[in-house]
């Protein structure tokens, strides 16, 4: 087995690690309040689903999938992290409508609910995914 193979099955686990917790967290945090908080819940699925089919296959395909895939990981994660500031953002101006600027945004990047960059982590898992399928080819 070459360096390139186990590599790759550590980034694989990694990503099959990852995206399983983050799910489970989300399911218990119960993000399913709205359309756009089913999201990330149908991203981390077909994730794990996807990841799952190339290990099992390994073939071209699936690989494509799993790239595909992470690009909307990496587009699902700067929008949540565009939901969640703009949320805070809207909770922190009614408590104090004087807030602007600096103090505004310290007061919105420190807020416990919700968590403005916790939509990170499918950025994160995103990169991992696409280094595990990097110049990927069929043996």
């Amino acid at each position: 087995m070459t360096t390139l193979v186990r590599v790759r099955r550590m980034l694989a686990a990694i990503l099959l690690l990852g995206m399983s917790g983050t799910l489970v967290e989300l399911l218990l945090l119960k993000h399913d309040e709205d359309a756009t908080q089913f999201i990330p819940l149908v991203l981390l699925g077909l994730g794990l689903l996807t990841v799952a089919w190339h290990g099992s296959s390994g073939s071209q395909a699936s690989a494509i999938a799993v790239r595909a895939l992470m690009l909307l990981f990496l587009a699902g994660g700067v929008a949540g992290i565009y939901y969640h500031y703009a949320a805070n953002v809207e909770f922190q101006r009614e408590g104090n409508p004087s807030l602007a600027g600096r103090a505004l945004l310290l007061a919105v990047l420190e807020a416990k609910v919700p968590p403005a960059l916790a939509p990170g982590v499918l950025v994160q898992l995103g990169l991992i995914g696409l280094a595990y399928t990097y110049r990927y080819k069929e043996n």
